[in-house]
């Protein structure tokens, strides 16, 4: 069975060596190819958002792989239920399984995978809710005491602007049971 290693890690400062080393691991243990490793190391939020996600996408579509492993379910989306839904039955519209290494109920068929999917990106959304609040509370308290996440204003009363660049990339609009999803011929 051909594979796909899909890693992401949030930001630049961090490694996807750590989530590499099980999965290769995993795959080598079930006497699975590794056909390719796709790596994202920054936030899913910045301009080109997940541009390696894109291209698994549409490697998957080709009929490359059978099988995705990822670290965590979380790699591929924090954006809710409904959206690991959606990602993962993508997936299995194109012939592609998603496994977790983190979570092993993922190879579980039938319905009891897709209630177990929806809290899974409950819980990631949530936790993201959480970081994001926190990050924007330490935020406000350092503009409390004069100044940014860089230090004291050099201007003061200068308002700066950031212009967020909207994504490039679009995740399909498949939603279907992963039983009733195509299978490979």
């Amino acid at each position: 069975m051909k594979v796909a290693i899909y890693l992401r890690c949030s930001t630049s400062e961090q490694d996807t060596e750590n989530q590499l080393a099980p999965l290769q691991k995993l795959a080598v243990a079930r006497g699975w190819e590794i056909g390719a490793i796709y790596r994202e190391n920054e936030t899913a939020w910045k301009a080109n958002h997940q541009p390696e996600l894109a291209r698994l996408l549409l490697e998957c579509a080709s009929r490359e792989y059978e099988l995705v492993l990822v670290f965590a379910l979380d790699r591929l989306t924090r954006q809710g239920p409904a959206s690991i839904l959606n990602r993962v039955n993508t997936f299995a519209v194109y012939g592609c399984r998603v496994i977790s290494y983190n979570e092993s109920w993922t190879e579980a068929p039938g319905i009891a995978g897709e209630i177990m999917l929806a809290i899974a990106g409950w819980v990631a959304k949530m936790d993201s809710d959480r970081k994001s609040q926190n990050t924007k509370a330490g935020l406000a308290k350092a503009k409390l005491n004069g100044g940014g996440k860089r230090g004291p204003d050099k201007q003061p009363g200068k308002r700066k602007r950031r212009w967020l660049k909207r994504p490039t990339f679009v995740t399909p609009s498949v939603f279907v049971s992963s039983s009733v999803a195509t299978k490979r011929l």
